[in-house]
């Protein structure tokens, strides 16, 4: 753990699921340190790493690589300086390297890189899956030297048919082998023996596409590509969610989108290659995110748009549209890729910022818990969460908890709201007082802890005293009375199921 201070406010204000600019700003920077320190690792260790596991050729091409990303570094540096009231400019490159979706391939790196716990048979395997993930280095250098204007030549690897540049976009039906890139101007020659070159334009203006005009958004600003080769799919950008705001990738190509394993993301589906009609729905529920959104506070405004750098579309759940029990949609976040939120296509804007609300809280508590140890329960399952029918050990209580007091005050705020209309404030007052009962019986049991360390305590209480805050608007008796009988439900049906070993 990187030690960081924290000052007390800070955590007041996350303990209240809210979070001022300066906090806000923390969390980010914090998050930004350890993701160039974790590069910086696997250099270290590529250069440290057995030659069976990374041969010399591989080490020299990853230095190549690097060199070539701290050239685009240099080459891209922050215009003007940070000063009071503005926030740091990176340089493209380090915007690059920054992206969610790196994370989870610097730690899929340092792990091929990991020999000590492998038998020796099990090199060779190791080996090629690092000859893989050095492979999307290089193509992340590429992109970082293309947005930074820096020409340059070089020959990457294409995997399962794909050549994936991260952020920018991926090159697809090829059959395997390498293609030359060649950068220069403003533009992309991608070339491959026997095909024809894809010639691929970089932009980065105020008027890149018209996208989303028609829905009354702003139209999209910040870097794209764009090629008249039906064989290039660019990332797609969705407006930034306030004016000032950057635009949000809707990345359904990068190689390092999905989710490998964890009890969090069990129910999740798979990623999802979007069509254009599947592209035009994601839009359409975004134009209305931020309107939605101010209806459950301003601060929930600021801190999507300070904290959401990449949407991850999914496929629908298992059982959707099916009459047995498919909720239709699933979300997530993944802890190593910062920033990222995993969904499923959003049926409404209502639905699109509930999601954001509470997966942001996701990524909020992840990056406290980076900064400052907050309790040191241990893994096992044994506590009843009224959200999930099995047992969770206590730091996902802890989230769980957390996110649900974050959408019981929006629903609440939403429902309070002067301009909803009467079947709108139904559903928010029927929401918030459902996340309420849940939080109302667990927030006890975290505050029960004696693991709870001084600022896992504070946490807690800022918690339980939102919750309680909320009881002074209730909402309508009923909606109340059956949320309260439905958490009894499930506690009831947590106690029969459970085994005599929890």
């Amino acid at each position: 753990m990187i030690p960081s201070p924290l000052p007390e406010q800070a955590l007041s204000e996350l303990g209240r699921t809210e979070g001022g600019p300066d906090t806000l700003a923390l969390l980010v920077r914090d998050q930004q340190v350890r993701r160039l320190l974790l590069l910086r690792a696997v250099l270290d260790v590529v250069e440290e790493a057995d030659a069976e596991i990374c041969p010399p050729a591989l080490r020299q091409r990853f230095r190549t690589d690097w060199a070539l990303l701290e050239e685009a570094d240099r080459a891209g540096e922050a215009e003007e300086p940070p000063g009071e009231g503005k926030s740091v400019r990176h340089s493209p490159a380090r915007t690059q390297i920054l992206y969610p979706l790196v994370g989870p391939w610097a730690r899929g790196c340092l792990r091929a890189l990991s020999t000590k716990t492998i038998p020796r048979t099990a090199r060779q395997r190791r080996a090629r899956s690092l000859r893989r993930e050095l492979g999307y280095f290089s193509a992340l250098a590429a992109a970082a030297a293309v947005r930074a204007g820096v020409p340059f030549s070089a020959r990457l690897s294409a995997y399962d048919g794909v050549l994936a540049l991260p952020s920018l976009g991926a090159l697809g039906a090829i059959g395997g082998g390498d293609v030359e890139v060649v950068a220069r101007d403003g533009r992309m020659t991608l070339r491959r023996r026997g095909e024809a070159d894809v010639v691929v334009d970089v932009m980065e203006r105020d008027d890149l596409t018209a996208f989303g005009v028609g829905l009354g958004l702003a139209p999209v600003t910040g870097f794209a590509t764009r090629s008249a080769a039906t064989a290039w799919r660019p990332v797609h950008l969705l407006p930034g969610l306030l004016p000032e705001s950057a635009p949000v990738p809707l990345d359904d190509l990068d190689p390092h989108r999905t989710v490998d394993g964890g009890s969090r993301h069990q129910a999740l589906s798979g990623p999802a290659t979007l069509d254009r009609a599947e592209r035009e729905r994601w839009l359409t529920s975004w134009a209305g995110v931020r309107s939605i959104l101010q209806l459950g506070g301003e601060h929930r405004v600021a801190e999507v748009a300070a904290l959401l750098r990449c949407l991850v579309p999914l496929a629908p759940p298992a059982g959707h549209g099916a009459p047995d029990g498919g909720t239709g949609s699933c979300s997530g976040t993944r802890r190593e890729a910062f920033g990222a939120v995993l969904s499923s296509t959003p049926p409404t804007s209502a639905t699109f910022a509930a999601t954001l609300v509470h997966e942001v809280q996701h990524a909020k508590l992840a990056a406290l818990s980076d900064m400052v140890v907050l309790h040191r329960e241990g893994p096992q399952k044994r506590y009843f969460a009224p959200w999930r029918p099995d047992s969770r050990p206590y730091d996902g209580l802890l989230q769980g908890a957390y996110s649900h007091v974050a959408l019981a005050d929006f629903f609440q705020r939403c429902a309070l709201a002067a301009t909803p209309r009467p079947e709108q404030r139904s559903i928010a007052w029927g929401e918030h007082a459902r996340y309420r009962a849940q939080v109302r019986v667990t927030l006890p049991v975290l505050a029960a802890s004696t693991a709870l360390t001084a600022q896992g305590r504070l946490l807690v209480d800022r918690l339980t005293e939102a919750c309680e805050r909320m009881g002074e608007e209730p909402p309508p008796r009923g909606m109340q009375i059956r949320a309260e009988e439905r958490v009894s439900a499930a506690h009831a049906r947590w106690v029969r199921c459970r085994t005599p070993a929890e």
